[in-house]
């Protein structure tokens, strides 16, 4: 019986020391973005995935990231990320929705720039 559990101790530290250094060099964490005015966590880092976002993400200054959908609503495709590039044309304020991010464009406060070499992958968390 020691030998087993002495076995199975090695075995644990031996797995330990070597996925260390692959974690440390591609470390995972969870941030957060806006969608339909509530933040919702996201998987960090994301993937590159250039000129093949499909859902609206803007990224607005002082508020940051902005998703137009997310899960459960069926047009949202896991996070293949369409980035638009919002420049305030006015003070900034805080746009926490894509409906909020479209109507600033509307009303002038915003213009909103298509940025596809920056489309990624970060699936929004449960």
């Amino acid at each position: 019986m020691r030998r087993l559990i002495a076995g199975a101790l090695l075995a644990v530290a031996t797995l330990t020391g070597t996925a260390s250094p692959a974690l440390a060099e591609n470390p995972v964490h969870f941030g957060t973005i806006w969608l339909n005015g509530a933040q919702v966590r996201t998987l960090l880092p994301p993937s590159a995935f250039p000129n093949a976002g499909t859902d609206s993400f803007y990224r607005v200054p002082g508020t940051g990231g902005v998703a137009a959908v997310g899960p459960g609503a069926g047009d949202y495709h896991g996070g293949a990320w369409k980035v638009f590039d919002v420049t305030w044309n006015v003070s900034q304020r805080p746009l926490t929705s894509a409906g909020a991010v479209l109507a600033a464009a509307a009303a002038g406060e915003i213009t909103i720039a298509r940025n596809a070499e920056a489309d990624f992958r970060c699936p929004i968390q449960p």
